[in-house]
């Protein structure tokens, strides 16, 4: 019979030492084995694989029923809004730049005139925007 710790002074060992491994994770970042982009897309094969079974089998609805509502809270409570403000304000050179294509997508349709408020025309405006961005994203 193997010789395992139990999960609470697993959990605690962990715990305590992992935090103080900031700079080995940094430096992991800054020095990676093997180039992250590269790795990435030669694994996309085994990706598409592994999310196809997972699929397949219900995995994703079977982890959330077993996590449920109260795990997702805790977690997103407890980790997200220290960290919120902080990565909002370093997403924001990120968000313009993935934004700006579409932007300019949306400036350049030639939109009908608005109609009154609940004018069914006013749904066409809607549909050129739609198609310009779904163009835009398709090549099609």
């Amino acid at each position: 019979m193997a010789n395992v710790r139990d999960p609470r002074s697993s959990a605690e060992k962990w715990a305590r030492v992992t935090q103080g491994r900031t700079q080995d994770y940094q430096n992991g970042i800054q020095n990676p084995r093997a180039p992250w982009a590269a790795s990435a897309a030669a694994a996309e094969d085994r990706y598409k694989a592994g999310v196809t079974e997972a699929a397949a089998q219900g995995r994703f609805g079977k982890g959330v029923k077993a996590a449920g509502d109260a795990a997702w809270q805790a977690g997103a409570l407890n980790k997200g809004p220290a960290r919120f403000a902080e990565g909002v304000a370093i997403g924001q050179p990120a968000y313009e730049q993935g934004f700006a294509p579409f932007a300019d997508v949306i400036r350049s349709v030639n939109l009908p005139p608005r109609g009154p408020k609940g004018d069914p025309r006013n749904l066409a405006r809607v549909a050129a925007i739609t198609t310009a961005l779904r163009q835009r994203k398709t090549g099609k």
